[in-house]
């Protein structure tokens, strides 16, 4: 990560009597667990057997989302009498293709599998997420007269009402955002319209797909053959692999679904011979959640992202033929290890073009390639969401629709608790499609709007918060020591599992760490090729062992571990399952500060230092001027202060407020010597950096940009690359509002001057308090 932020998320400690009170609970050492719980707000003790055992758990009723199941059962019985055709219409992802796969099996005990009942999963690569109306019409034509989707379908009016006109009823079973008004279908099943702390509001697609066979369990109990309990490995695959918060019900069924899938590994008990298979593809026993996050999950997205077509990994998850099963086991493996080396070439891709991005100004990223693959941009977004701290959208343009018109699609990704899915709602307007949830989006949109997109989406986001506060943060859980790490560490941790949004997997910080015997190598698939994706092996020491703990770090080389001098790490604590060993999976690495002065009982008054108005005692301060940053141009605000602040503090030193009152000058000129600038950098080609130009007209961040845009308007065009600016004349397309432009630019500076006024004098005490916490 980038200038990463290390935060760790609570200092003190969890009571002695609810340390005491977990131990009893859960009948072992406590320590670590109960500080978890205690900083995730887990603190009544009455519920907490509940949300540790499973057997304690009251689960919820299907019929809690009343009315509108009531109508689906009632419809879904009318089907069967009927011997009407019913088809489910699921999606590619992974919580779409086990939704399918449970309403597969699960309606397969009321409906006559291939006669009365089919699946439809649409195409990634030609259909995109949601219903559509040339698969509803090859539907009708097939003689569908009812559609159940899962994981889906809230939102697609029009193409309900396309079904609607053709014949065909639909039964939604979702958990994406609703739409403003209830869709004109039989019923609609979607946890989005319970409360927020109702114990099923969080469930996943495949979650509500499990909750109507459940109820339709209930309503005709004498009918299934095999018992609905067979279905809880696919809803814990897909309620892991989702990105949905795991309480409630939600983890409940995580976890009696976890004990499903464990009896796949054994022949005796194994039910799924095509779930098997991945298990042993992925090295996993089925008991814990990283066997499907890191597994089996990755494994079934694979397979649209690089092919599109995901139909077979419904037959993979529900076919009893084991040899079947085994051959498109092996084509999921297969897509995965393509997955892993094409997302990495869309990482470097990706960050090339980062290069030419201004990330002080950028809220939100936006980038655009015709050549990127569409099925990883969602992977890649997550992953540059992350490392920058700022909303990702990942775009690919190329092809034409019908009407002729370019069109751009792709993926976006949240970061930093941003509600994703209201930002990019909030340019529904140029948009063609889009839909997701507060964490995830898939949008598509012309090209001719992609720039107007850009800039409104950063400027709805800059509304809201200081773009210079968003940079990435690692949050830690608990601070421990190497000789702390190993089963017993293991097993406490462990009693919180699954792990998922709103319990995350506890990040661990080791201080005074050091690294040894560090080695990077490139996996290989099952056909033994290698794949250009890293792993770095190692092992970790400190001062409270006398053997080095074993740890390995996904995606990066041995060079990126420090070899000398002491460091901090976060980890997260892991049992391998194929090695037998305990390990760490790093997740950032750093060397401890040498100058650890500025964070130790020292006055941290000396972090910042007052010079204002008194330039010529630059010689004459309380710390060393080598451990010194110097802020010479007045703020217009806290957030630029704040950013020059956090800039000398993450480095170890203190920053000098040295900045005076500029001397009078005429605004209007500023605007002349602008242009002035500008002719001379395009008549001798010369490139400047944007800290130049502020030095030359003594302008904050957000003149300067309206200067640019003012340039533009003017006829004078830039670029930037490798953070430097040219400019060109085009000087024939000048924009006859320019005045106005103009006019913006100079009270932009005005409105500045006037704001640098206060941080002349504003008391030191008062900047220690909005810095100094």
């Amino acid at each position: 990560m980038l200038n990463e932020k290390w935060q760790i998320l609570s200092t003190s400690n969890a009571p002695i009597e609810f340390v005491s009170g977990v131990q009893k609970i859960t009948g072992k050492d406590a320590k670590y667990c109960a500080q978890l719980l205690w900083q995730r707000g887990i603190k009544d003790l009455d519920k907490l057997p509940g949300f540790l055992d499973d057997t304690q758990y009251q689960p919820a009723s299907p019929f809690v989302f009343g009315v509108e199941i009531e109508w689906a059962m009632a419809r879904l019985q009318q089907a069967r009498s009927r011997q009407e055709k019913v088809t489910i219409w699921g999606d590619f992802d992974a919580d779409g293709i086990t939704s399918t796969s449970v309403l597969w099996d699960g309606l397969g005990q009321f409906f006559t599998q291939y006669l009365q009942l089919d699946y439809y999963i649409p195409n990634r690569m030609t259909e995109s997420h949601g219903l559509n109306c040339p698969g509803i019409a090859r539907l009708a034509e097939a003689g569908t007269k009812l559609i159940v989707t899962c994981d889906t379908g809230s939102t697609n009016l029009e193409e309900i009402a396309y079904a609607t006109d053709l014949g065909i009823d639909i039964i939604v079973t979702d958990h994406h955002t609703l739409p403003e008004s209830r869709p004109e279908v039989t019923a609609i099943i979607n946890p989005r319209y319970l409360a927020k702390d109702h114990p099923l509001y969080s469930l996943s697609g495949v979650a509500v797909a499990y909750k109507l066979v459940e109820a339709l369990y209930q309503t005709l109990p004498d009918i299934p053959q095999q018992p609905l309990e067979n279905l809880l490995d696919l809803v814990a695959i897909g309620l892991i692999a989702d990105l949905v918060e795991l309480k409630g019900d939600c983890r409940y069924l995580a976890q009696i679904g976890i004990k499903q899938l464990q009896k796949q590994v054994k022949p005796d008990t194994m039910t799924r011979p095509g779930v098997a298979k991945l298990l042993n593809y992925c090295k996993g026993n089925g008991d814990r959640p990283t066997d499907i996050s890191f597994g089996l999950g990755p494994r079934i997205n694979a397979v649209s992202r690089i092919h599109g077509d995901a139909s077979f990994c419904v037959e993979l998850l529900t076919s009893k033929d084991p040899q079947r099963c085994s051959q498109l086991a092996e084509e999921a493996e297969l897509a995965n290890t393509r997955r892993k080396s094409l997302q990495k070439d869309t990482i470097n891709r990706v960050t090339k073009k980062l290069q030419q991005l201004d990330l002080s100004t950028t809220s939100v990223i936006v980038l655009e390639d015709p050549q990127w693959q569409g099925g990883v941009l969602g992977l890649a977004a997550g992953q540059i969401a992350q490392e920058y701290g700022r909303p990702t959208v990942l775009l690919s343009s190329g092809g034409a629709n019908d009407d002729g018109e370019i069109y751009a699609r792709g993926s976006a990704r949240s970061v930093n608790g941003i509600d994703l899915y209201q930002l990019v709602k909030s340019q529904g307007d140029l948009l063609h499609r889009f839909g997701g949830h507060p964490f995830a989006a898939g949008l598509s949109l012309p090209m001719t709007n992609l720039n107007l997109f850009k800039q409104g989406i950063n400027q709805q986001l800059r509304q809201q918060i200081d773009v210079t506060e968003l940079i990435p943060q690692i949050d830690v859980d608990l601070v421990v020591t190497v000789g702390d790490l190993g089963r017993d560490l293991f097993d406490e941790l462990r009693q919180l599992e699954p792990y998922g949004m709103g319990n995350p997997i506890p990040k661990l910080l080791i201080k005074n760490c050091w690294f040894k015997n560090a080695w990077n190598q490139n996996i290989q698939d099952n056909r033994g090729n290698k794949i250009q994706y890293i792993k770095t092996t190692f092992k970790i020491w400190d001062e409270t062992t006398k053997q080095g703990f074993p740890g390995l770090w996904w995606g990066h080389y041995k060079d990126e571990i420090p070899v000398t001098g002491k460091c901090e790490a976060i980890a997260e604590l892991d049992f391998n399952t194929f090695s037998k060993q305990y390990e760490i999976r790093l997740v950032a690495v750093r060397l401890t500060s040498e100058n650890s002065w500025l964070n130790s009982a020292m006055d941290r008054s000396l972090s910042i230092i007052d010079r204002r108005l008194k330039p010529q005692e630059l010689d004459d301060l309380e710390v060393s001027s080598t451990k010194t940053n110097i802020m010479q141009h007045c703020p217009d605000n806290w957030g630029n202060i704040r950013r020059e602040y956090r800039d000398a503090t993450q480095s170890g030193r203190a920053l000098v407020l040295a900045y005076t009152p500029d001397a009078a000058t005429d605004v209007a000129k500023t605007w002349q010597k602008l242009v002035g600038i500008a002719k001379y950098l395009v008549r001798t080609q010369k490139k400047v950096s944007k800290l130049q130009i502020q030095t030359q007209l003594n302008i904050g961040d957000r003149s300067f940009y309206l200067g640019l845009n003012t340039l533009n308007q003017a006829g004078f065009q830039h670029i930037f690359q490798d953070n430097l600016y040219q400019f060109s004349d085009n000087r024939e397309k000048i924009n006859l509002e320019l005045p106005t432009y103009i006019d913006r630019f100079i009270s932009a500076i005005e409105e500045e001057k006037f704001q640098q006024q206060y941080f002349y004098q504003v008391p030191l005490v008062t900047i220690n308090q909005q810095l100094v916490r």
